[in-house]
């Protein structure tokens, strides 16, 4: 591996939106509101803002498929803006290319921006008219649920666990969430829920219930990057850092071999060694975590390949409460996508939110008592043929 990012880049703003059904509002009104906040956070003039990236997944229901809405919206003056998608990576996409951009010299300040307007068409899933040729071809009849639930039947066979015992850490997985979302005043769901209204709730996709699977919402989130030079230059004297985004990328070998026994992310597992590599740290050097929770069995799976349980053992450490808000290793402290709901291009983004304010201690009722570095990742696509993205955030000093 190269050099990498770490410690080259700063994040000096952040902002967030409310995340929900925002009838009433444009995605331009949504990125407005991120991007505000952002450059209210940061302490610069929109005129220092030299390039920026918006994070968009579902052009055609929303901002189209330039970046142009982006430059109207913020009134950014004849500056390079590009859009980016990467499926459920998109935000985290925006990220690293504004973060990269800054690394290489090439800009002073960026901005990467990720939006999502998905409710004002009435429908309750993702609007996908198609999704390409490779997916219409393949799995003309797929189903997000139906391709990560057979992550659960995987891995109860893989590890010899009970299907009994699987259910009950998936709803404790959601049923964690929603006690920390009922503390964020900008999460869609707001409600604690009960263990037995969780394990008794209508099936969805064996064995996902209800509410072991995220909504769709709309939302923005919103970053300001520069270097550790300039931030300090403006008064931050311990700036939060980049200290690693990596992404992974699926290339066939789930799908094309028999190695693969379905009860793992391969590509989350490669693209979480590049990224402790690059910060210089291990998984147990993690304060928090914020993870593609789609699906509860996803984030529990996701516990095994960022390596913080071990394998087999990811149903136990969730019952023991290890990834509680009050456990040796919180997760989802914001309430995660099963409570933000999932606006594509805008949840890496939100993600890095919640790991920033932790860090500045800006979390209010959520905030953890110790964080020195959090970890944000993402999934897109399904367990066969997915792209995972992984960033680490921390201090500089």
């Amino acid at each position: 591996m190269a050099n990498g990012i770490k410690d080259r880049v700063a994040i000096i703003g952040m902002g967030c939106t409310v995340f929900g059904e925002l009838w009433g509002k444009g995605p331009e009104d949504l990125i407005v509101e991120a991007f505000e906040e952002a450059l209210s956070d940061a302490g610069i003039a929109r005129g220092q803002i030299e390039a920026a990236w918006v994070g968009n997944a579902l052009d055609d229901i929303n901002v189209g498929n330039s970046a142009l809405p982006l430059a109207h919206a913020l009134r950014l003056k004849s500056i390079p803006v590009s859009r980016v998608e990467n499926m459920c990576a998109t935000g985290t996409e925006a990220l690293r290319a504004a973060t990269y951009a800054v690394a290489a010299g090439a800009v002073d300040f960026a901005v990467a921006l990720g939006v999502e307007k998905l409710k004002d068409t009435g429908y309750s899933g993702l609007p996908l008219r198609t999704k390409g040729l490779a997916n219409d071809l393949w799995m003309p009849y797929g189903s997000a649920p139906g391709t990560f639930a057979q992550l659960a039947g995987a891995y109860t066979a893989r590890h010899g666990v009970s299907s009994e015992d699987l259910k009950r850490a998936m709803a404790h997985v959601s049923w964690k969430s929603h006690q920390n979302a009922a503390l964020n005043a900008r999460a869609h769901l707001r409600k604690a829920v009960d263990m037995e209204t969780i394990l008794n709730a209508s099936m969805i996709s064996d064995p996902l219930g209800l509410f072991d699977c995220c909504g769709v919402s709309d939302g923005a989130a919103c970053a300001i990057v520069t270097t550790p030079e300039f931030a300090k230059g403006l008064g931050i004297a311990n700036p939060v850092m980049v200290k690693a985004i990596q992404l992974s990328a699926s290339h066939g070998w789930e799908a094309s071999y028999h190695e693969w026994d379905g009860a793992s992310v391969r590509n989350t597992q490669e693209a979480a060694k590049r990224a402790y590599a690059e910060a210089g740290i291990s998984a147990h050097d993690l304060s928090m975590t914020e993870v593609h929770d789609c699906f509860s069995v996803t984030e529990l799976v996701t516990m095994e390949d960022l390596g913080l349980s071990a394998k087999g053992r990811a149903i136990f450490d969730i019952l023991d409460g290890r990834y509680d808000k009050d456990g040796a290793m919180p997760c989802q402290t914001d309430g995660g996508l099963k409570c933000f709901g999932h606006p594509v291009g805008a949840s890496g983004l939100r993600m890095a939110y919640e790991v920033y304010s932790q860090l500045l201690g800006r979390a209010g009722d959520r905030q953890l008592a110790n964080v020195d570095f959090g970890l944000t990742h993402n999934l897109g696509g399904q367990p066969a043929n997915s792209v995972a993205a992984v960033s680490i955030l921390g201090r500089l000093n």
